[in-house]
Order: structure tokens, then sequence, then C-alpha cells
């Protein structure tokens, strides 16, 4: 099986964690993780890192989303979505031209607080933990970006939203605010994500299908490789001379490299082209910032 990503269509009631372990199963491996969490009730787009792919995480994760989800407008609930308790209903007195309105305005950056109910440690404490438990922190608001909301329908007390933001964005957040500045309450009643980064619905697998590939023996036909996942880099390569000090993760210079330096990240291989690592430029060196060379492997 080849290093890569496969890209999970996220079923309901399955936590990102759930997901993870039922691959374990499949693949039979153990290196295996994903690139971001998504609530146990949304469903979409969810890369999975095998392999050494694992050391992308925090790379694939710095993506912009685009989700699609459904806002229920007077309600406000202590999850920020409809699965959670209600606190207050409210009649909604408003008109769609308000709601447009309104929504209009979180498009840019806007400074959002993290729900409660949500996977950030505080004090190394998870918040959903603590709110499990009945209590209440504060929580520091966060500058996201919210590069548009598309509104898709207005059918009261449901509107439909497609939403493209930054990492980190919470879409619960976005509706209980939507809900609050209309003064009527809101709460997420659907979340799909469709697109995290380069990856998109349209190139997902549900469990089904992954159990299928294994049994063909062709899983490798839907892992995505290291290299296709970072095309988008220049590949450089080492002059021979400087291959095993490459491969040891020592910064390099640039005349220890064939090639010359544009930019500030490149994709190292060796004379041979075997994938050394990623490097990222610092003045006037270069320095490995994902080793993907297996020094192990170094025969002396």
């Amino acid at each position: 099986m080849k290093d890569g990503i496969i890209i999970i269509d996220k079923p309901k009631q399955f936590t990102s964690f759930d997901v993870v372990a039922k691959l374990r199963g499949i693949l039979k491996i153990r290196k295996i993780g994903h690139t971001g969490t998504l609530d146990p009730d949304a469903t979409g787009v969810l890369p999975i890192c095998i392999g050494k792919a694992t050391k992308l995480t925090e790379y694939l994760t710095d993506k912009t989303k685009v989700y699609n989800a459904t806002l229920e407008l007077g309600i406000s609930t202590d999850t920020y979505d409809t699965s959670g308790n209600i606190i207050s209903k409210k009649d909604i007195s408003v008109s769609e031209d308000e709601i447009r309105k309104t929504i209009s305005e979180f498009v840019g950056e806007v400074y959002q607080v993290p729900p409660m109910y949500s996977a950030i440690k505080i004090n190394g404490e998870r918040l959903y933990k603590l709110a499990r438990e009945g209590k209440t922190v504060e929580r520091k608001a966060r500058l996201v970006h919210i590069d548009y909301i598309n509104i898709e329908s207005i059918n009261l007390p449901y509107v439909k939203i497609k939403v493209k933001c930054s990492k980190g964005t919470y879409i619960r957040s976005l509706c209980h605010d939507i809900g609050e500045k209309l003064n009527c309450g809101g709460a997420m009643a659907e979340l799909q994500r469709v697109e995290s980064g380069a990856f998109k619905l349209s190139s997902a697998y549900g469990f089904e299908d992954i159990s299928n590939k294994m049994a063909e023996n062709n899983i490798d036909s839907i892992i995505i490789g290291i290299e296709d996942i970072l095309k988008d880099i220049p590949k450089i390569k080492c002059k021979e001379q400087w291959d095993k000090l490459a491969r040891n993760g020592s910064p390099l210079c640039e005349y220890q490299l064939q090639d010359k330096i544009k930019g500030d990240k490149f994709l190292l291989y060796s004379s041979t082209k075997e994938l050394i690592a990623l490097y990222k430029t610092k003045k006037d060196r270069f320095y490995p910032d994902i080793m993907f060379y297996n020094n192990n492997m170094e025969m002396n």
C-alpha cells in the first residue's frame, strides 16, 4: 500500500477518530490520521493520511473549506446545533431581505467564539468534556475569514447556505451568531463539507468502497500519492556528493543543489530521484520541514 491520502465521505454519527479506527481495521495498518475534525452529525469530505503522508497532516489542515449547511431560525441550543438541548424559542419576525442583509454582514474577517461543545483545549481540557460536566468557561474570540456565504434557499424556519471559509471556522458558531443578530436565535440543523483544500466530495469514498478495493487488491488506485498532493511545489534535485547529507536531514546551501531555488519551499530529491523531504528557505540556507526519507534504510 502506497503512502498518501484517501478522501472519505464521512457518514453521520461517526467522529473523525471513529473514521480512523474503522479504516485501521479495513486497511490493516496503524500509521493513519485525519486532517481536521468533523462533528459527529456532519458528513462529507474528510481526508485521511496513510503512512508517511501522516507527516502532512498539519500542512493539509491549513486550507480553506467549503460547506453546505442548513440554519434553523427561532431556536437556540447549548451546542449551537439542533442535536443539543434547546435553551430558548422565539417567533421569527424577520423578512427575507433582513435575513439576506444580516448574513451578508458575516462575510470577510469576523470574530467567533468557539462553542463549548468543541474539541478545542483550554488549560489542557477539551471543551466538550467540560461542557458534559455542566461547566462553562470563558473562550476567547478568534479571527476567522469567510470568503462567501451563498444563500441557496429560504423556507422558514430553514435557511440553506453554502460557505467558503478559513481553517478554524465553526459553522455552528456562524449559525448561532446569525440567529443572535436577527434576535430570534439560530442553530445549525445540517452540515456537509464538500471541499477541504483541493479535495472535493466528488472524489470521496465510503467504507464499503474501500473494503471492496481492499478485497480486489486495488487500494492504491484510490490513494492520492504524496507527490500528487504536493504537485504544485517546485522539485529540486541534490548533487550526488550531498545525497547522504540530505537524507540525514541536514541544512543545505544552493551550491549543493542542481537547480536554482525560487520561492520559500521545495521538494528535495536525491540525485537518483528519491523523494527526501519538503524543504523551506530561511535566509540563504534551506532546512527540512517534513522528512519523507526513512534513514533506517540508508546502507552504510
